[in-house]
């Protein structure tokens, strides 16, 4: 059956209540999560510091206008876990692009936890919504490495998933999702079960695209995305753990999502529209999501139901963090890209 035919079964037992469709039987993926524990253990052996708070305002150096509201959920990924500096974390290096590209300032929020899966984006949704008069303009969402890992159903994982952008959609947000990555990157896993892990995480993230695309969200395939990166530097990479990315990995996954972030707010210089040099094509939701899954940084958008725009946006390099400052700044010369010391206290 076709990753496309699978993703689609898949998300219309999401909607509409199915069982567990399952994506590989519950031995092998048994055995995926025990050598998943393994590489976590045996590559480097390092552990991971938990992730700085980067949450703050960013670009004070555009002025003191009615800063842009960014907020960031899911789970270690979008923590930042796996860095020491909240200037390399996924949001802040959003944050920080987001407001050079917009010329105004960023405020942050975070409610990203480690270890999460899909059935915790309810509370982070939750907790966001409840401050009505913090209701961010833009959400970032990653998700889904340890709905794998911890076997949770792949309909119940789209339904979670589904759900929040739903509500958040409702909310007044504009939602970009990162789908699931491709574990079959993670070195200590070997053949045949780093092919199985390539294809069920390209599985989820190809439903999870179906699901967000119908609630009126954007998605950007993050598959493999660090994968030739990471073959090729492996220690400059991965974080000390050598599990979770680096400071250049995160700016790698963040510099292929800010596009798309910065398009959801009408941002970016590049309309939606086809651009046919770059492989651009209007296809049905189920075949979009299912091409985009094979092909990392790939935007899949809503255009007429049931149609989907497969896009390759351009991307701009992310404008370089900002020291650290040693004292408190004042808020009129506090560096862009960076949050002020009392968000970092906060």
């Amino acid at each position: 059956m076709s990753r496309a035919r699978v993703a689609r079964r898949i998300a219309a037992g999401a909607a509409y209540g199915g069982g567990g469709i399952g994506l590989i039987g519950a031995a092998a993926v048994g055995v995926l999560l025990a050598e998943v524990q393994l590489a976590k253990r045996s590559v480097g052996g390092g552990t991971a510091p938990l992730p700085p708070r980067g949450e703050g305002l960013y670009g004070l150096a555009f002025g003191s206008s009615e800063p842009l509201r960014l907020a960031v959920l899911g789970d270690s990924t979008a923590a930042g876990q796996g860095v020491r500096r909240a200037g390399q974390t996924p949001g802040a290096l959003l944050a920080s692009g987001l407001a050079a590209v917009a010329e105004r300032p960023v405020a942050l929020r975070n409610v990203a936890l480690p270890g999460a899966q899909s059935d915790d984006l309810e509370r982070q949704v939750t907790q966001l919504l409840a401050d009505e008069a913090r209701l961010p303009d833009v959400c970032v969402i990653m998700i889904g490495a340890n709905d794998v890992t911890h076997r949770m159903p792949p309909t119940q994982s789209v339904r979670y998933l589904s759900e929040s952008v739903r509500r958040l959609r409702a909310a007044g947000a504009e939602v970009v999702v990162g789908t699931c990555p491709d574990l079959g990157t993670i070195e200590p896993v070997y053949q045949p079960l780093r092919w199985l892990a390539r294809r069920v995480s390209r599985q989820l993230a190809a439903a999870q695209t179906i699901g967000v695309v119908e609630q009126g969200g954007r998605t950007v395939s993050l598959g493999d995305l660090l994968g030739p990166e990471f073959a090729a530097n492996p220690r400059e990479m991965f974080g000390v753990d050598n599990y979770h990315p680096s400071a250049e990995g995160y700016a790698t996954a963040a510099m292929a999502m800010l596009p798309t972030l910065c398009a959801a707010l009408g941002l970016w210089p590049e309309a939606d529209r086809l651009e046919p040099e770059r492989d651009e094509d209007i296809l049905p939701v189920a075949r979009a999501a299912a091409e985009a899954a094979s092909e990392a940084g790939t935007e899949v958008t809503a255009a007429r139901a049931p149609w989907a725009l497969l896009k390759h946006r351009r991307r701009r390099r992310l404008p370089p963090p900002s020291p650290e400052p040693e004292s408190p700044p004042e808020a009129a010369t506090h560096p862009p890209g960076e949050p002020t010391e009392q968000a970092r206290r906060a």
